[in-house]
Formats: C-alpha cells, sequence, structure tokens
C-alpha cells in the first residue's frame, strides 16, 4: 500500500520593470545654475549703471529661486519622471528676461514716455502666475489623455479666443500694432497666446482620428503624392481662418504661427511631404495676397525690404498717412554696435527703440549688450526646450501624445522664428513677444503652460511600465511525488 502522496507547492515569481531614473536631483542642480546666473546678471547690470550692486539684488534671486523650487516640488511630487530640462531652460530664460527688462527700466528716455518703471516687478508677478498655472496643469491633469475628449471643445474655445479682440468694446484700440489684444478693467490680455496651445490639442485630437485617411494619395504627381480634393478640406479651413486673422487683426505672427502648427502636426500624422509643399504654398499665396491691399502689412513688409528708407522717412515726418517704422532700422544697428561680444550688461542703448524695446525688440537688447555670442546661446536654449519636446514626442506611447508634444513644440519653435527673424531682419515684422524674454503677462503666463504640458507628457512616456499581473494559472504548480 503506498503511502500518502506528498504534494509541494512552487510558487512563480514575477520579474518587474526596471525602473527609469527620476533625475530630480539632475533638475535641482540645473536648476540653482538657471537661478545664479540671472541673478550675477542683474549685479552686473547694476555695477554698470550705478557702480554699485542693486539693492534688489537679493529680493530677486529669493524671488526667483522661491518660484524655480515651488515648481521642482511639484514636478517631484506629481510628476517624478519628467524630463529633468525643461523647468531650468524655461527658468534661466525667464530670469535673463526679468535683468533685460530690470535694465531697460532705468532708462530715463523710457521713463519720459511712460514705458518704463515698474515693468520688471510686473514681470516678476506675470511669473509667478504663470508658475502657478505650471503648477494647477501638473497637479490635475493627471493624464494628457484626457485632453483628447475635448477634441471639439478646443476648436470652440480658440475660435472664441481668437475672435475675442474682434468684439466692439471688448478688443482694445491701439495706436500700433495689431488688434490682437483685450481690454479687461485696466489690464490687456492677448487671447492668440492661450490659442495656440488650446488649437494643439484640438489638432492632435482630430488628426489622431483622421491621419490614415489624411494619408491617402490619389495619384503621384513630380515625386509628391497628391491628396484627394475631399482630404484638402481640413488644411484649407485652417487656411481661411489664418488669413482672417491676417486680415481682421492684421496679425501676420498668429496666422503664420498657427497654420505653421498644423502643417508640422499634419506632416507628422501622415508622412506626406506634399502636406508640407501646399503649406508652404498656401502660406505664401495668402501672405502676398493679404500685403497687397492692407496698410498694416504693406507697411512692415516696406520696412523689411528697406529699413533704412522707412527710418528716413519716419524721422522726417511724412504726411502721407502711412506709418513708417523706424524700429527695423534701429534693431539692426542695436545688433551691429553688440559685434561679436557685445558692448556689456547695461552699456547698451537699445532704449532708442522707445516703446516696442521690453517687448517686440528686447532681443535686440540682447545682441547689442550680449552680442553675437550672447544671442546663440539664448536661440541655443530655445532650440534645446524645442529638442525635449520632440524627444518627449518620440518617448510618448499614445498617438494623442506624440501629435500633443509635436504640436506644442512646434508652435513654441515658430514663434521663436517669426519673433527673432523679424527683429534680425530675415522676414518682416510680425509683433509677436519673444517667449519668456519680452515684457507681457499673456505671454508668460501661457508659454509656462505649455511647459506644464510637455513635462506631464514627459512624465508619463518616461513612467516605468507596471509590472504584469500574476497569471493565476501560473500562481502555483502542484509537484506530486510517488511515495
Amino acid at each position: 500500500m503506498s503511502s500518502p502522496t506528498n504534494t509541494s507547492t512552487q510558487h512563480t515569481s514575477t520579474i518587474g520593470a526596471i525602473g527609469t531614473p527620476s533625475r530630480r536631483n539632475t533638475e535641482l542642480a540645473l536648476l540653482a545654475f538657471a537661478v545664479v546666473i540671472p541673478v550675477f546678471a542683474y549685479a552686473n547690470v547694476g555695477l554698470a549703471l550705478n557702480d554699485q550692486v542693486p539693492a534688489g539684488l537679493a529680493a530677486y534671486g529669493i524671488g526667483l529661486g522661491v518660484l524655480a523650487g515651488i515648481g521642482h516640488l511639484v514636478i517631484r511630487k506629481f510628476a517624478p519622471y519628467a524630463d529633468p530640462l525643461m523647468l531650468p531652460l524655461a527658468t534661466l530664460l525667464n530670469g535673463l528676461g526679468l535683468v533685460a527688462i530690470w535694465r531697460l527700466d532705468q532708462s530715463e528716455l523710457l521713463q519720459q514716455i511712460g514705458q518704463a518703471g515698474g515693468k520688471a516687478t510686473n514681470q516678476l508677478v506675470y511669473t509667478a502666475m504663470g508658475i502657478a498655472l505650471l503648477v494647477a496643469v501638473l497637479i490635475f491633469l493627471k493624464d494628457h489623455r484626457t485632453l483628447q475628449r475635448y477634441t471639439y471643445i478646443s476648436m470652440a474655445g480658440a475660435l472664441v479666443l481668437l475672435l475675442l479682440p474682434l468684439v466692439p468694446g471688448l478688443g482694445a484700440e491701439l495706436t500700433y500694432g495689431a488688434k490682437i489684444w483685450i481690454q479687461v478693467g485696466s489690464f490687456t490680455i492677448q487671447p492668440g497666446e492661450f490659442a495656440k496651445i488650446v488649437l494643439a490639442i484640438f489638432f492632435a485630437g482630430y488628426l489622431m482620428v483622421k491621419r490614415d485617411a489624411l494619408a491617402l494619395a490619389s495619384r503621384r504627381f513630380m515625386g509628391l503624392y497628391l491628396p484627394r480634393g475631399r482630404d484638402l478640406g481640413p488644411i484649407i479651413v485652417v487656411w481661411a481662418i489664418s488669413i482672417l486673422i491676417l486680415v481682421f487683426e492684421t496679425d501676420l505672427g498668429t496666422s503664420l504661427l498657427f497654420f505653421g502648427m498644423f502643417v508640422i502636426m499634419l506632416y507628422v500624422a501622415t508622412e506626406r511631404t506634399s502636406w508640407i509643399v501646399f503649406g508652404l504654398l498656401m502660406s505664401a499665396a495668402g501672405a502676398v495676397g493679404v500685403a497687397s491691399f492692407e496698410p498694416h502689412v504693406q507697411t512692415r513688409v516696406q520696412a523689411w525690404l528697406d529699413p533704412y528708407r522707412e527710418y528716413q522717412l519716419s524721422r522726417a515726418g511724412t504726411n502721407d498717412g502711412i506709418i513708417h517704422s523706424e524700429q527695423a532700422m534701429q534693431a539692426l544697428w542695436a545688433f551691429g554696435s553688440g559685434g561679436t561680444l557685445g558692448t556689456g550688461w547695461g552699456q547698451g542703448h537699445s532704449e532708442l527703440i522707445r516703446f516696442a524695446a521690453n517687448s517686440d525688440f528686447i532681443l535686440a537688447t540682447f545682441g547689442e549688450e550680449l552680442g553675437l555670442t550672447g544671442v546663440m546661446a539664448i536661440l541655443l536654449i530655445y532650440g534645446l526646450i524645442v529638442e525635449r519636446g520632440i524627444r518627449t514626442a518620440l518617448a510618448a506611447r499614445d498617438p494623442f501624445g506624440k501629435l500633443l508634444a509635436v504640436g506644442l513644440s512646434g508652435a513654441f519653435a515658430l514663434q521663436v522664428f517669426v519673433v527673432a527673424g523679424g527683429v534680425m531682419g530675415l522676414i518682416p515684422l510680425t509683433g509677436m513677444t519673444m517667449p519668456f524674454l519680452a515684457y507681457g503677462g499673456s505671454s508668460v503666463i501661457a508659454n509656462w503652460a505649455l511647459i506644464g504640458v510637455l513635462i506631464r507628457i514627459s512624465d508619463t512616456a518616461r513612467r516605468p511600465a507596471p509590472a504584469p499581473a500574476p497569471n493565476p494559472d501560473a500562481e502555483m504548480t502542484q509537484v506530486v511525488r510517488p511515495s
């Protein structure tokens, strides 16, 4: 008679995924440099202007450090696997912008015309509001994929934001520039800065669903895949909207930004070079068409083609009913006087550009006082932000996140290009503001929100995949041994 069966139990073990390093300590170390560099620049400006360290140096350094520290702590808590470079890079640009604005605040010329005095303090407040919005995005937006639910709501919201400046009694009446502002009490807001984020959400959601249809080609012509006629509908609609913005708001920059962002996302979604060609052709046709009858756009084109003539006409006070701009020529002179290494912090004369010195043309201040070397460093920092955004898109595991990260990075890159290109004379002036550097609450707040969304996508993309759940059937194996 056999003895009772001996049963032994073997439990299977599940090997968890190897965790990705969070890199939060790297971010903290980079943040320290991002705060120290503007503090040294602030001290340098004070020594150049008044031969003494500014009295508000400690307050400025503590204020910028506290704001950056709050952002870091929130990321460490709510987005621990996010890209470690985005927050330090944005903080560095924002801090240098504050220094340049404070430097222009000290100009007696700008104080006389009411364009200086207290603007650096206001910009620090706007920075705090922007970082507060970044914190809100990271806390309440647990997963960027939830934004896909609001695809068509985002489209409606973006259209409302773009049309607000045209509402009578709400749109701000400006003596110069485009009709892109709304007046709320004593504050002015530029809705287009926020519309670029909302539109990116709509484009990402729409293209994720329609990309297969848009990628189809009817025939091949001269090496390009020509899309079907009905597939041209979306790009024609967006093109028409950008033209309407250009006509009614005379805002060349926003028009190029929105249409360019859509074409970039369309190319990424379909991988068809034909969309890039169509986009460039339609953009050029629209700009040329509007410039043929819109005086404001014509003035900017003339200032681009012959800046010195426009400068002379502006100085002569020609009564031809056209506002001639002298700023384009003054910006080129600022870059020229800066040379390779610049005149030094606080030792330039970019305040001669007057009311646009601390906003549209603040890059000319960096070009004059930091020279070509400083401008290249600034553009390199912008390029790193865009590169980290594209890297985030490549790492994203879902198509919506990929398209959204590409769209936001593309919009940021396009804005830097149209502003820097306009100030340097590469393209006509657009009137947009340099992200993080220029004075303006709408731009700073919106761009901090943009960084917040990119940080959320990067956290989701870099977060280690959860370990697979154990299989109940393989959890226990019975081994029966004979006696």
